[in-house]
């Protein structure tokens, strides 16, 4: 193995029967700098046959896990970039189905991070494009940050299959595997009838218990002391008013997340450059007006007295990659 030294940048060349996993420490020769050099990680390979679908909405999730388990895949869930991003590394799936507008890490981001990993890179990716207008786009991405896929959510059913088995190569002989021969049904063996004798002892006592129900006849005369204790049922109906106030809220910040990826995902160079000019607004005017009005359009006014979520998600997302610029 060779390794370089951070200070003076000499080439050492290292026997790989020296090094450990927790690794060894070696001196410079030139400098005296102390080096820890580690023996380099076995590479594992992704799981074939398992998958991670990471989309927040429950619906899409359902229905893709509905197609990838018709078809023998086991299914990992999750509804976030970082919860996603753990679980690849954990489990080393096949294939993740990453949407776009996943919260706390966009899906094109996370698709990024995870190619850049040494221990993920071999895992395959399709980004989900959750657009939100099926007429406005009639082109691909113009980048897939290294994805190897996408797929449209309204095209789920359609080709899914057909793009993952894509990915796959040949592996057409996994159905004759799974489908097999089929092992012969044993005509009627030892048939079962004398098990049923042994209960013939229960009856005795069952008849012991029969007095045990005149001491609850006394308990009818309680009915009327019931909604006296327990009078009304509206703490339920608050929890229940506050849940769908909340799910409100959060499609609502979904549907900007989603215009936000839209835009992006599309017109990404450009929308970078516009960003490090700081002329994002101006540039991409068209674009966040017509986002505007989609989003007016189809969140409440209710949800807008809560906050200008479209706005946010626009001031987080540039945020957000002027980090990734380190601008």
């Amino acid at each position: 193995m060779v390794v370089s030294c951070p200070k003076c940048r000499i080439k050492l060349k290292i026997a790989d029967e020296k090094l450990t996993p927790e690794g060894v420490r070696f001196k410079c020769p030139k400098c005296g700098a102390v080096l820890l050099v580690k023996k380099p990680a076995v590479r594992i390979k992704p799981l074939e046959g398992k998958v991670i679908v990471a989309h927040e909405d429950p619906a899409i999730v359902e229905k893709i896990s509905s197609v990838l388990t018709k078809n023998g895949f086991t299914v990992i869930t999750s509804n976030d970039g970082i919860d996603a991003m753990k679980k690849a590394i954990k489990e080393l799936p096949f294939l993740a189905l990453l949407d776009v507008a996943l919260p706390k890490i966009y899906g094109f981001e996370l698709c990024k991070r995870l190619k850049e990993r040494p221990e993920t890179k071999d895992i395959k990716i399709i980004l989900i494009c959750s657009i939100y207008d099926k007429t406005r786009y009639r082109r691909e991405p113009n980048s897939l940050y290294g994805a190897d896929g996408y797929i449209e959510e309204h095209h789920i059913e359609d080709i899914l299959m057909e793009k993952i088995q894509a990915l796959q190569g040949i592996q057409e002989k996994r159905e004759e595997v799974t489908e097999g021969p089929k092992e012969p049904v044993p005509e009627k063996s030892q048939p079962f009838p004398e098990k049923p004798q042994p209960f013939a002892e229960m009856p005795p006592k069952i008849e012991t218990r029969a007095p045990l129900a005149e001491p609850h006849a006394a308990i009818p005369s309680r009915p009327e002391i019931k909604p006296a204790v327990k009078p009304t049922v509206k703490p339920e109906t608050k929890k229940a008013i506050k849940t769908e106030a909340d799910d409100a809220v959060e499609k609502a910040k979904r549907l900007a997340r989603t215009i936000i990826a839209d835009i992006y995902l599309y017109s990404s160079t450009k929308m970078e450059e516009a960003i490090k000019k700081n002329s994002f607004y101006a540039e991409f005017a068209s674009d966040i007006k017509e986002g505007t009005k989609l989003y007016n359009g189809r969140v409440s006014q209710e949800v807008k007295n809560k906050g200008d979520f479209f706005h946010e998600a626009i001031e987080n997302f540039i945020e957000n990659k002027k980090k990734t610029l380190k601008i």
